[in-house]
């Protein structure tokens, strides 16, 4: 099938490119590397300063906004766009659960009350109704909301989508 002329230059070639793969990623940690010289507790100090005219920033303001406003002023078509994330483990239709409990007309239902679905003691045993402020809090981070909880969603971070997906999800079936 094969001579051995033929095996010998597929070895070869097969040991040249990873030579050339071994030799290229030494010579690019080399080059590219921010610890000066292989000492990783170095301080890096700036070459050269161009001077712009401009004042150094001020420190940011940061600006606490309740909930509530945000919530005001959410968009229900952008929230749905925002539920994409949620539909592969939700269904919106009355009564249909899938791996997560159906969201239809959960604005205001009590926690852990999906007729037919079996959840998880660190939900069923929450107590209280998912309004506006609970489903924030469980948006943000479910395993901090609820520690024990089957759900494996990391959370929205950014209020806008929290707000955006609750005010889409009070349209439905509420």
């Amino acid at each position: 099938m094969f001579d051995t002329m033929t095996m010998t230059k597929i070895g070869a070639a097969f040991c040249g490119a990873l030579l050339v793969f071994l030799l290229g990623n030494w010579a690019a940690d080399s080059l590219y590397s921010m610890d000066a010289g292989g000492h990783g507790d170095a301080e890096h100090v700036q070459g050269y300063h161009i001077d712009t005219g401009e004042a150094a920033p001020a420190d940011e303001v940061v600006v606490e906004v309740s909930f509530a406003d945000v919530l005001a002023g959410a968009d229900a078509a952008k929230g749905a766009k925002v539920f994409g994330k949620c539909k592969a483990c939700h269904k919106l239709e009355d009564g249909v659960n899938a791996t997560g409990p159906s969201l239809f007309a959960i604005v205001g239902r009590a926690i852990g009350s999906s007729e037919g679905f079996r959840y998880s003691g660190a939900v069923a045993e929450l107590g209280g109704n998912w309004d506006a402020d609970a489903l924030n809090e469980f948006l943000t981070s479910p395993k901090a909301f609820a520690p024990g909880t089957k759900m494996t969603f990391a959370g929205l971070k950014k209020i806008q989508d929290r707000a955006n997906l609750i005010a889409y999800l009070q349209t439905i079936g509420g």
